[in-house]
């Protein structure tokens, strides 16, 4: 499913936070967090396009996006394509490897367990979700 084309979908530069005083990165990253939330609902948008459900993720790595994730179980016919596991999946085939080691998963709502399973075992390191932005830590291994 990668398509690097869709880098360019929403012209989403990261800002550096190299410099400045605390507060100054703290606002950065809430500004950077804002976008890709953004980026996200951009998603959700283009699977209700598409007729799939209303479901938008990103994963972020080192501040750039590296997956994009509408839900695809519609239109794939593919109960495990969740939007979260569309946009892993997506970086993990344009990274060429499994490893997502300290990517943040960013998604229009709470990831569900089967998510959060399949995102702790390639080592996604925090999740995000909605439009306020909620923190839903670390994803933990399903039964856990």
């Amino acid at each position: 499913m990668c398509d690097c084309s869709r880098r360019g979908f929403l012209s989403l530069a990261g800002a550096s936070l190299v410099g400045g005083a605390f507060a100054r990165q703290a606002g950065a990253a809430q500004a950077d967090a804002a976008k890709f939330i953004k980026a996200a609902f951009a998603m959700k948008a283009k699977a209700i396009a598409s007729g799939d459900q209303p479901y938008g993720a990103v994963l972020v790595m080192d501040n750039e996006i590296i997956g994009w994730g509408p839900s695809r179980v519609v239109l794939d016919n593919n109960d495990d394509a969740h939007a979260e596991r569309v946009s892993m999946w997506d970086a993990q085939k344009c990274r060429g490897k499994k490893s997502l080691a300290g990517a943040v998963l960013y998604s229009t709502s709470i990831p569900c367990s089967h998510c959060q399973d399949f995102a702790a075992r390639h080592g996604v390191a925090k999740m995000i979700h909605g439009r306020s932005m909620g923190d839903a830590g670390q994803p933990k291994r399903y039964g856990e």
